[in-house]
């Protein structure tokens, strides 16, 4: 494993890989590894245009059973925190054209490598030069599903309407090329970095759209510690998103009160949903919806009055 940084450069030989793709990690091995066994067919297919990197946070686990089990990903470790810091971290330890990220989290559809290798030649200047795609969930515990399993199930990774209508792709399945990176800059640590670093992107005129044929899957969460955990850190890369001047504050207490209220609004999609078995999954779900939008507007009420928490 790698802890240095190594930055490359020089014309790219006519055998070099075309795209790169580049796996945040933090002490998840057991996630990793079905990642990559889901990868590893894809990446010998490949024919050696495609090259991995997983750039590991310091996890305090042992990587090595993975590293020798996948000796074609190659593994660096980074020593700041955040996906953010990691993905930045990829992007320096590769080359190719071509940028592919995916979380070390999901498990890639049979042909997302594939996909993307095709995807990749249409990106350009003039065109769209950022693709994000489909993502998935899949329970990993067997039914009925949990509130929280129930609520991922029909509000998880929406990427449609998040390139749609809110400009931005999650980086969990991102398709770019090294120059909009470049051009954009590094994602930053502590933001909501997705929405921060598409929307930098596309303020500078690199065209995002949405690639439905490009999937993953993501494991629901399966409890309210776990959803709580991501909507805590979420809300707080919002704050830091939105600014924390005394009118950003004010405009982040109108946001909570909204968000509050949006519990019920939302009521119709979980009870009309056809992705959940039954009314127990439709009440499950609902409830989650409810408590965690009610926790997410107190927890901004919170920021707004007392700043970052």
């Amino acid at each position: 494993m790698s802890n240095g940084p190594n930055h490359r450069s020089g014309p790219a030989r006519p055998d070099a890989p075309v795209l790169a793709v580049i796996i945040p990690h933090y002490n998840d091995p057991v996630r990793l590894e079905k990642c990559l066994t889901a990868l590893a067919p894809q990446i010998a297919a490949a024919n050696g245009r495609v090259e991995c990197v997983v750039v590991d946070n310091d996890s305090p686990c042992d990587l090595s059973p993975v590293a020798a089990a996948h000796p074609w990903a190659r593994l660096v470790t980074e020593p700041r925190k955040g996906a953010a810091a990691a993905r930045n971290r990829g992007v320096t330890e590769t080359a190719a054209p071509g940028l592919l990220f995916l979380d070390s989290d999901c498990v890639p559809g049979p042909d997302w490598l594939a996909t993307g290798l095709s995807l990749a030649g249409t990106l350009g200047p003039g065109g769209t030069e950022l693709l994000g795609g489909r993502v998935d969930t899949f329970d990993e515990t067997p039914p009925p599903r949990s509130g929280a399993e129930a609520f991922e199930t029909v509000f998880a990774f929406n990427q449609r309407s998040y390139i749609r209508d809110k400009g931005f792709s999650v980086t969990a399945n991102l398709l770019t090329t090294r120059a909009v990176f470049d051009d954009t800059g590094p994602l930053i640590v502590g933001l909501s970095e997705d929405v921060d670093w598409c929307r930098r992107a596309t303020a500078k005129g690199h065209a995002l759209a949405y690639a439905d044929t490009l999937r993953v899957s993501h494991p629901t969460r399966t409890d309210w510690a776990a959803l709580s955990r991501k909507w805590r850190r979420t809300t707080l890369e919002g704050f830091h998103l939105n600014g924390t001047g005394p009118a950003a504050r004010a405009r982040w207490a109108l946001r909570a009160l909204a968000v509050a209220a949006s519990g019920l609004a939302h009521l119709p999609r979980v009870l009309t949903s056809d992705r959940l078995a039954g009314p127990g999954e439709k009440l499950a779900a609902a409830g989650m919806l409810m408590r965690l939008r009610t926790a997410r507007a107190v927890w901004m009420l919170g920021q707004a009055a007392f700043g970052a928490r």
